[in-house]
C-alpha cells in the first residue's frame, strides 16, 4: 500500500477540496434562501465523498503510522472534524433563524480551514505555529 501513498494523498486532498467546496457552494445556496442545497442527490454525494476522504485518511495513516491520540496534530484534526460536521449540521438544520444559520455557517468554514492549516502545519497549531514560535 505504501506504493501508492503519492496516489493516496492525491485523493484525499482532493476529497478535502471537493468536500469544502460543495459545503461552501450548498451554504450560499442556503443563505440565500434556496432549497436546493438540501436536495437528496447533493447529501448523498456529500456522504459519497466524505467516505472517500475518510476512507484515504485512513489508508494514509496506516502508511505513515501516525495514529489520532498518540499524534498531536491527527488528534487535533480528529477533534476539530467533529467541530466542523456539529457546526455544519446545524447550520444545514431546518428551523434555523437565517442569522444564526449564517454564522453557524462560517463558523464551520473557519473549522475547516483551520483542519486544513493543521495538515500542512502537522502542527495541532496549525499556521498559529509559526506565531508561537
Amino acid at each position: 500500500m505504501s506504493a501508492f501513498y503519492a496516489e493516496i494523498r492525491l485523493v484525499h486532498v482532493a476529497a478535502v477540496l471537493f468536500s469544502g467546496g460543495l459545503f461552501l457552494v450548498r451554504g450560499l445556496g442556503l443563505v440565500m434562501g434556496s432549497g436546493w442545497p438540501r436536495a437528496a442527490l447533493l447529501r448523498y454525494l456529500s456522504y459519497t465523498n466524505d467516505t472517500v476522504l475518510l476512507t484515504a485518511a485512513l489508508m494514509l495513516m496506516t502508511i505513515v503510522q501516525q495514529y489520532p491520540f498518540a499524534d498531536a496534530w491527527l488528534t487535533a484534526k480528529v477533534l476539530l472534524l467533529v467541530v466542523y460536521i456539529v457546526l455544519g449540521a446545524m447550520a444545514f438544520r431546518s428551523g434555523t433563524g437565517r442569522a444564526r444559520r449564517v454564522g453557524l455557517w462560517l463558523a464551520a468554514l473557519a473549522v475547516y480551514g483551520f483542519i486544513i492549516s493543521v495538515a500542512r502545519a502537522h502542527d495541532p497549531l496549525g499556521f498559529l505555529a509559526d506565531w508561537m514560535a
